[in-house]
């Protein structure tokens, strides 16, 4: 579970809610007709710009956010420099023996391919198609919040509107027309809540959530590419950590060393 996506958005919602109320009910900042008008709407949007499939499978992209961690890179490297030695020392064939005890399909299917003598280009093709999909899925699941985040406040806007439509249509009581602005503005409120609390910055986390698997399932293709061509655990390695940060290689070597 990502501790800090749900702190930010429970966060945000309490901040908001206190500024409110320390001013105002918070009964004033609720119409029901406003909620319509900008949810409604954006999901409209939504069915509009992306097929079906895309829309009802949000669901599963929120969850993403909120309950999918990547895996530690360091982790990862370490399990195929281990791969690498097994194969060094015992041949590659004797890999088939540990693929039951790893839980990542991706690596599963690389390693298969290599113990099976599969040609090493056709290896990285296949699997670089792999990764192209999946990075694919997470660019759809980004571009479905961006376009949440677009649309609300223009149906905000638009719900605005439609409300000083109709209070500039009924002006006879004067005493009338400010609570009538209040509601007519209580759209492009919802609207840049959504937009800039919910589905901008899950975008965001989705983006960089991203980022990080496409990392991992990389450093998966040049590792079992690196095993099958029988390189030494040690190059092996050295391959891989090019893809972390310095900063990572950095911190991995300390502790290493205090071990």
């Amino acid at each position: 579970m990502d501790i800090a996506t749900i702190i930010g958005l429970l966060a945000g919602i309490v901040l908001i809610l206190g500024a409110i109320m320390s001013k105002a009910s918070i009964m004033g900042f609720i119409d029901p007709a406003s909620i319509i008008i900008v949810l409604g709407g954006s999901v409209c949007a939504a069915l509009i710009s992306f097929p079906m499939r895309k829309v009802l499978g949000v669901a599963g992209v929120v969850r993403n956010c909120f309950f999918t961690k990547a895996r530690n890179p360091d982790d990862l490297i370490v399990d195929l420099v281990k791969y690498a030695e097994i194969a060094r020392r015992d041949g590659i064939l004797s890999l088939e023996n540990v693929t039951g005890e790893i839980n990542d399909p991706f690596l599963v299917s690389g390693i298969q391919m290599a113990v099976d003598g599969t040609d090493p280009d056709l290896i990285e093709t296949i699997m670089m198609s792999d990764l192209e999909a999946v990075a694919g899925r997470h660019r759809a699941g980004k571009a479905l919040f961006e376009n949440i985040g677009k649309y609300a406040p223009a149906f905000g806007m638009i719900g605005t509107l439609i409300g000083l439509v109709i209070m500039l249509g009924d002006m006879e009581d004067p005493a009338s027309i400010g609570p009538a602005m209040a509601v007519a503005l209580l759209t492009t409120l919802y609207g840049s809540l959504i937009a800039n609390l919910v589905a901008l910055p899950l975008a965001d986390k989705l983006g960089m959530r991203s980022k990080e698997e496409i990392m991992l399932k990389m450093i998966t293709v040049k590792g079992v590419m690196a095993i099958q061509s029988g390189d030494n655990p040690r190059i092996v390695e050295q391959k891989l950590k090019t893809f972390l940060p310095s900063g990572m290689r950095g911190a991995e070597e300390a502790g290493r060393q205090a071990a």
